[in-house]
């Protein structure tokens, strides 16, 4: 779909190549995060991704803070949006309406990929869901991302982030030890279910390239947040044990975990034979490396002895350090990492040195710093440099060149409210 690839081209560095997923084109029915961050990547790997909004009722992180200074008369521009929807091209789209699911119909039959992120059966509601536009276009990748996914008693249920936490698992182990649970400090729910969003689309990408046949990928939030439990599963159907908060301790090893030095907190990790002789000499106590109550990892994992010697012998080494300090003495021989806050992880080197904070010019405001993309392909890399759409930015031209719609039933879709 060339003219779409065009479109998108005049909003990107031209002197960064094509990307990975030049060709495919997305359309994007989503809003927040789980769904926006899943495009997103698949944009910043060169995708073509059309962004489809209610004209009454956009994607309402449009004002969620922070907000950009842009001059006055100007809409105002949320960083949290721009971050999950930059790359992407802005089309407005009733899907209430009869002529907008028409609409939807004729865009489908040339995409590749729908991403959507409402509740199971909302779209089959609207009669535009997978089993409809299938029809309309065998190859389709229809990827839902949900609460509970597309099956199973819960799939009806309203659901965010803290309901995925929540019902898997996650929440249950996380915070201090004998003190209620605490939810993870980010939506991991909505980010997991993005990424597998991602795998899922090109893995059914590839099949449908090979076949022709497209096929439905179902992301349950909750599933998402299940598998990131680590050994809890196992623990519990082969042990019966049911993992609870333990703070920053790891539940058998040890030293692994956060300690205070001079000007915050570190992570050391230093828990296996080789790394535990490094330390005691970097740290100048080659001694304790003779100290028969704790010359093994096996020893050293006894919680008594834990904390009776070894902790206090880690804190003796770092408490008088700084984090800096205490970096640079590590360097390449042992693992332990400055905790640091956002700031201090935006001027990092090593994130500089990834191009993992990126600017992004907005007309008005300047460049906006936002986090890139992890995904680092050699021959074509990703590119998260344009902007966010402003709302209805590109209808007009993709119901046009897209949908194949005249200037006079363009107009009488505006003035019915179909599109803004």
């Amino acid at each position: 779909m060339r003219e779409l690839d065009d479109l998108l081209d005049a909003l990107r560095d031209q002197g960064t190549g094509p990307g990975a997923l030049d060709g495919v084109v997305v359309l994007d029915i989503t809003r927040v995060v789980a769904g926006p961050f899943c495009s997103m990547v698949l944009a910043d790997l060169g995708a073509t991704v059309v962004k489809i909004e209610h004209p009454d009722d956009p994607d309402y992180t449009r004002e969620f803070p922070p907000h950009l200074d842009v001059p006055d008369g100007e809409d105002p521009v949320s960083g949290f949006f721009a971050q999950y929807n930059r790359n992407k091209l802005g089309l407005t789209l009733n899907l209430g309406h009869e002529e907008g699911r028409r609409v939807l119909k004729s865009l489908a039959a040339r995409a590749d990929v729908l991403v959507e992120n409402f509740r199971a059966g909302t779209m089959d509601k609207l009669g535009i869901g997978w089993d409809v536009l299938r029809e309309v276009n065998p190859r389709l990748v229809y990827t839902a991302l949900s609460g509970y996914g597309q099956t199973g008693p819960y799939r009806r249920r309203p659901a965010y982030d803290n309901s995925a936490q929540a019902t898997g698992g996650l929440w249950s182990m996380n915070g201090e030890q004998g003190r209620p649970p605490v939810r993870v400090g980010t939506i991991i729910g909505d980010l997991s279910a993005s990424l597998y969003g991602v795998i899922g689309t090109l893995a059914a990408l590839r099949h449908a390239e090979a076949s022709g046949r497209g096929q439905l990928v179902d992301i349950s939030q909750q599933d998402s947040v299940l598998s990131l439990t680590e050994n809890a599963v196992v623990s519990y159907t082969v042990d019966g044990k049911v993992p609870e908060p333990m703070g920053n301790q790891h539940p058998f090893v040890r030293p692994y975990e956060l300690f205070p030095c001079r000007d915050g907190y570190v992570f050391f990790g230093g828990y296996t034979d080789k790394f535990w002789r490094i330390s005691c000499e970097l740290f100048g106590t080659p001694e304790v490396v003779e100290n028969e109550s704790i010359d093994t990892m096996a020893k050293r994992f006894v919680p008594e002895v834990y904390e009776s010697i070894v902790r206090p012998i880690v804190n003796s080494w770092f408490e008088h350090r700084t984090k800096a300090e205490l970096e640079e003495l590590a360097d390449d021989l042992v693992p332990l990492s400055a905790v640091k806050d956002i700031a201090e992880a935006v001027a990092d080197p090593q994130i500089a040195a990834r191009e993992m904070v990126v600017d992004v010019d907005y007309p008005g405001h300047g460049p906006l710093r936002m986090f890139g993309n992890p995904v680092r392909l050699s021959a074509t890399p990703a590119r998260p440099v344009a902007r966010a759409p402003r709302l209805s930015e590109h209808t007009t031209e993709i119901l046009s060149r897209i949908a194949g719609l005249d200037q006079e039933t363009i107009d009488k879709l505006r003035a019915d409210g179909t599109i803004r």
